[in-house]
């Protein structure tokens, strides 16, 4: 656009008409992505407002850009015959008559240059702005889908929950006059009811409500805790590891004496 060189007459008829089609081909295009994203899903997302703002802005600059486009071959001199009765344009004439207009045209020109200039900045804007409203979309649901999950299972509650799974009970028995609620395993593995806790408290268990404690309230493992099931069981930390070891050393040692 901003190199085109022309003569008034047909020759710019010629050079300008083609750039006022692309440009009504650009309008149409925005057009079309305004409405594909204006019913698309992207509109549930923060930031999103915006984006439909500056599209909407590309469609508004792009159709001004066409009818600068418009108005410069308005302007435009053409060479056509005059009404018969009126003398022909002598060469002088139609000098005057061209550099009359050639100022007219360079201002219709130069505002099309500068809606294209704002088309071109608003969809790199645009580009930009997608990808960032996408990308912290993704990231909060990571983060959503991490909260919910919670911090990973120790090899205690990994243990506790997969003896659960074959069967257990919530139960509370008298204690020199006081209840305790304690936990049994059908296989005998040994759950703490702090554990036991830990785990109802992240979805992963739950008792049936149905019975009383004295009674036994049936434990169930949940869809969540046949998931944390299915994944490898996880391994002790080096702290723990490192904290143990000189323990078992001495231990080691004191048997050799």
């Amino acid at each position: 656009m901003q190199d085109v060189s022309y003569t008034p007459g047909t020759d710019a008829l010629r050079r300008i008409g083609p750039l006022l089609l692309q440009t009504q081909d650009l309008t149409a295009a925005a057009m079309v992505r305004l409405t594909a994203l204006d019913n698309s899903a992207y509109t549930h997302i923060a930031g999103s407002r915006a984006s439909l703002d500056l599209l909407s802005s590309v469609v508004s600059s792009s159709s001004l850009a066409g009818t600068a486009l418009a108005h410069a071959l308005h302007a435009n001199p053409y060479e056509g015959a005059q009404f018969a009765g009126y003398p022909a344009d002598d060469e002088a004439v139609c000098a005057r008559r061209h550099a009359e207009a050639i100022p007219t045209m360079s201002e219709h020109l130069n505002k099309a240059v500068h809606q294209l200039d704002l088309c071109a900045t608003g969809c790199r804007y645009l580009a930009h702005g997608i990808a960032e409203d996408l990308a912290s979309a993704r990231d909060h649901k990571t983060t959503t889908v991490r909260q919910r999950a919670g911090a990973a299972l120790s090899p205690a509650q990994y243990d506790a929950l997969n003896a659960l799974s074959a069967g257990g009970l919530l139960c509370e028995s008298s204690a020199r006059g006081l209840g305790v609620t304690r936990v049994a395993t059908q296989d005998g593995t040994r759950v703490s009811i702090a554990t036991y806790r830990a785990l109802a408290k992240r979805g992963l268990v739950r008792a049936a409500s149905d019975t009383s404690l004295f009674q036994g309230q049936k434990i169930t493992v949940t869809e969540a805790g046949q998931r944390a099931l299915a994944g490898p069981r996880p391994r002790a930390s080096l702290s723990m590891a490192a904290s143990t070891a000189p323990k078992a050393t001495m231990a080691a040692r004191g048997v050799r004496r």
